[in-house]
Formats: C-alpha cells, sequence, structure tokens
C-alpha cells in the first residue's frame, strides 16, 4: 500500500457549506489537541502536532480521505434485534446512501451527547423507529475502532455499540423505513453471521459496510444479543 496525500472533494464543499462535521481548518497542526486528547474514546499520539490514526496506516499519510473531522470521530451504532413468535431473531440493519452497503443504523455522536442518546437518535433519525430510552431497556460496549474505508492516517472513526432491547415475541416486526442519509432500512435475518450476508446479497443485492464487518462479526458471538 503506497502511503499518499489525499482530502475528498466533499469535505471541502462540506467546509464551504460550514457543516458541522467539517472541521475548517485544513492544517491540523493549528488546532489545540489537549481538548480532543482528554475526550477522545481511545487515545491517540501527535506528531508534529498531527493527530496520529493510533491503528494506522491506512495508505493515506496525510489528509482526511473522505471524513470531515481531524483524529477521532465519535460515533454511535443502534444493534437491534426483535425475535417473531415463532422464535424467529431479526436484526435492524440500514443501506447507507453514500454505497457503501448495508449497515447497523448510527453516525456521530453530537458535542456533550451520551453516546447511549446518540444511538436511539440516530435509529429514530434513518429508521423511523422511535424508541423510549429506559434503564435496563440497553446494553452500551466498550467504545471500538471502526476500520472505515473512508478514514485515513489523520482522520477516523470510533464507535460506541449500544444493544436496545425493543422487547421479544413480535407478531409482526415494527415497521421501519430508510431517512435522512439511510436509503432505507430493513429486518434482516439473525440466525448468524452467514445467514445475515446471504439475506443482504440474495435479497437486495448488497453487501455489509466495510467498516461494520468486524462488528457484525462480534455482535453473533455476543451473548448481549441474543
Amino acid at each position: 500500500m503506497t502511503d499518499r496525500t489525499y482530502t475528498d472533494p466533499s469535505v471541502l464543499d462540506g467546509i464551504a457549506a460550514g457543516a458541522s462535521w467539517a472541521d475548517p481548518t485544513m492544517d491540523p497542526a493549528a488546532i489545540d489537541w489537549t481538548a480532543r486528547r482528554a475526550a477522545a474514546a481511545l487515545p491517540f499520539p501527535l506528531v508534529d502536532g498531527r493527530p496520529v490514526n493510533p491503528y494506522a496506516p491506512t495508505g493515506i499519510r496525510y489528509g482526511r480521505n473522505q471524513l470531515g473531522h481531524w483524529g477521532e470521530a465519535q460515533c454511535a451504532d443502534a444493534i437491534v434485534t426483535a425475535t417473531t413468535t415463532h422464535g424467529s431473531r431479526w436484526l435492524l440493519m440500514i443501506e447507507r446512501g453514500d454505497g457503501h452497503g448495508w449497515a447497523l443504523p448510527g453516525g456521530h455522536v453530537d458535542p456533550g451527547e451520551d453516546p447511549v442518546d446518540a444511538a436511539y437518535r440516530e435509529l429514530a433519525e434513518e429508521t423511523g423507529l422511535d424508541v423510549e430510552r429506559r434503564s435496563g431497556g440497553f446494553t452500551a460496549w466498550p467504545a471500538r475502532y471502526v476500520p472505515d474505508p473512508r478514514a485515513s492516517d489523520e482522520a477516523w472513526m470510533v464507535t460506541t455499540p449500544v444493544h436496545i432491547g425493543i422487547g421479544y415475541d413480535y407478531r409482526r416486526l415494527p415497521a421501519v423505513t430508510g431517512r435522512d442519509d439511510a436509503r432505507r432500512a430493513a429486518w434482516v435475518p439473525a440466525v448468524d453471521h452467514d445467514s445475515l450476508t446471504r439475506h443482504l446479497a440474495e435479497v437486495y443485492g448488497g453487501q455489509v459496510f466495510a467498516a461494520h464487518r468486524d462488528l457484525l462479526a462480534d455482535i453473533f458471538g455476543h451473548k448481549g444479543t441474543r
């Protein structure tokens, strides 16, 4: 893999539009990293005042690739499962509008926002499924690095996966629809990892978002989703 310098034009467009997800500065060394490193979910080093992905190299040494935030960007992903009266288990997924495939509902954590609240918010925004947050109704897993294909050595993603319990013995799965930046939303059979990926390929001609492949593989080995 050849290291290179690259920032996608979409990031430049975001800066020009004043988007909240795009840091306006083109020089990360100009940022005061004290507060950002203190708030980071995963520690990361600085080299010459520039952030370094703790899981580098990505092949893009300098620049942000397709991510707008220098350094770590925190997001939250909702793992929503439901079981029908016939005992079938289903996982809620969305087809991303950017063409990167099928993923768990999720997105950026707003400044000062609790990751669990972010997972519930993104779930409602992307699928229309508005679930009331209640004590004991969710399990937040430890924050983890996301191997996002849009990342670089200087801009990367970390997510907090949140399993949201919505109950069992559904006669009919709750209605969902793709909203916001989700092209569509659907309940996918969650018997095991192979059945999920096969269903996405055969029914939708799709595949799992590269950033979520490891997470989904872990989900099926995690007792908290059963």
